[in-house]
């Protein structure tokens, strides 16, 4: 979707931009069948902050999406239309099947309203469509990949993400995701064709803070701008410097910007092929 600038009226529009919803149907309400209230936590747990900087925000339903897909295995559906999400980066398609059954699904990028999707161990190769990765041919973008069998889509579901089928061997197929890590996923999962939808969604400024605090963002404070007691950056006269000749720390005072914090005896880490790069 194209990115509008808007004009520098004001300093706190001077930067900003917006999406074009010109693609999206804004005027067709969300399905009342999948929707209901979403309740907002404020990064509070017990009355106590769990999670800084949360709090706030616009009321909104959350869309019920299915990320699984493989309940109705053959069975065609129709795209009624593509609709906006608050609770996502990416846009959502509302899909009919024959029994006049309606679910919302990740809408890939060009997908257009009245289109046919399908999923099924082997399908066309059709963005949007949904079948296994032993089926699909080498060096096809995908979407919506299962990593645990049975789970539905876990990698791959943001605005403008994609995974690249390297090949199949064996058992396993071998994909590099999007952070450049290259890793075996189970043959028999299944993945998505195509790109996830809103590929300009990285290109938005938001241009003031009034637009973060509608997101259910506060303010975000630095350590060292924090009491010694609050941050293991905080303290000393004034805006002074971390002081940590170790470098930087988390408020809980572990090790950050670096690090890996990946458990090294994981088992999974043995279909790890290569790292991403920093």
């Amino acid at each position: 979707m194209p990115v509008k600038i808007s004009k520098p009226t004001t300093n706190g529009r001077r930067l900003l931009s917006v999406r074009d919803f010109s693609g999206l149907d804004t005027k067709v309400k969300s399905e009342k069948s999948l929707t209901f209230a979403l309740k907002k936590s404020l990064g509070k747990s017990g009355g106590k902050i769990v999670c800084y900087h949360k709090g706030g925000g616009v009321k909104r339903l959350y869309r019920m999406v299915d990320f699984l897909g493989t309940e109705r295995l053959g069975e065609k559906a129709t795209v009624i239309s593509i609709q906006y999400d608050p609770n996502r980066s990416a846009d959502i398609a509302l899909i009919q099947y024959e029994d006049k059954t309606k679910v919302y699904i990740i809408a890939p990028a060009g997908l257009e309203k009245g289109t046919t999707l399908v999923c099924d161990e082997k399908t066309p190769i059709r963005a949007g469509n949904r079948m296994k990765l032993k089926n699909i041919p080498s060096s096809t973008q995908i979407y919506g990949v299962e990593l645990v069998q049975g789970k539905g889509a876990q990698m791959c579901r943001s605005a403008g993400t994609f995974a690249t089928l390297l090949g199949v061997d064996g058992d396993y197929a071998m994909i590099r995701l999007p952070s450049s890590e290259s890793r075996k996923v189970l043959a028999e999962n299944y993945a998505s064709i195509g790109i996830v939808s809103n590929i300009d969604h990285n290109k938005i400024v938001f241009g003031k803070a009034g637009r973060k605090r509608k997101l259910g963002i506060r303010p975000t404070v630095l350590g060292k701008s924090k009491n010694a007691c609050d941050h293991p950056h905080g303290g000393g006269e004034g805006h002074s410097p971390i002081g940590n000749k170790k470098g930087p720390r988390t408020p809980w005072g572990k090790a950050a910007l670096g690090p890996r914090t990946r458990n090294k005896k994981k088992k999974s880490g043995k279909l790890i092929l290569s790292r991403r790069s920093k």
